[in-house]
């Protein structure tokens, strides 16, 4: 080996966090789904050193294996984006304002005003769901 790649190794041993390597393990399909089902969307890895460990195992900070908080939600939220067929209507909408063929009339834009509400609803459900505050609503709403 050169002197500059163990310069290397020796700075890198100095300067970074040391962590013990990590300790792999194999596992038939059904002790791994065993596993995974007793966890209960605890994150396996510490799933296992609180059954190895139990009140002696070291914290670990992780965001979890499920981060939905509400799940009637986040149900509501895909059942609604899955019946609105939102991403065809914006693109027709799109090549009819660029083509220059969509007439502004009132009813078009009371339409277009409901979509956005229907859009920033699903926003905020969605949010929710995920345990997470929705900011402000873009141009001034609640």
């Amino acid at each position: 080996m050169s002197t500059s790649n163990n310069n290397f190794n020796e700075l890198a041993e100095k300067n970074g966090k040391r962590y013990a390597p990590p300790f792999s393990l194999r596992l038939t399909f059904e002790e791994r789904a065993r596993l995974e089902r007793d966890a209960a969307g605890m994150a396996l890895g510490a799933y296992i050193r609180a059954q190895l460990f139990g009140e002696d195992a070291a914290p670990r900070r992780t965001r979890g294996k499920f981060p939905v908080k509400d799940h009637q939600a986040l149900g509501q939220v895909l059942g609604t984006l899955g019946s609105a067929r939102l991403s065809n209507n914006l693109n027709q909408l799109a090549r009819a304002v660029n083509s220059g063929s969509l007439p502004v009339t009132p009813d078009t834009e009371n339409k277009l005003k409901e979509a956005c509400e229907a859009v920033l609803a699903m926003r905020r459900d969605l949010l929710r769901a995920l345990g997470k505050e929705a900011a402000k609503e873009p141009g001034g709403g609640p």
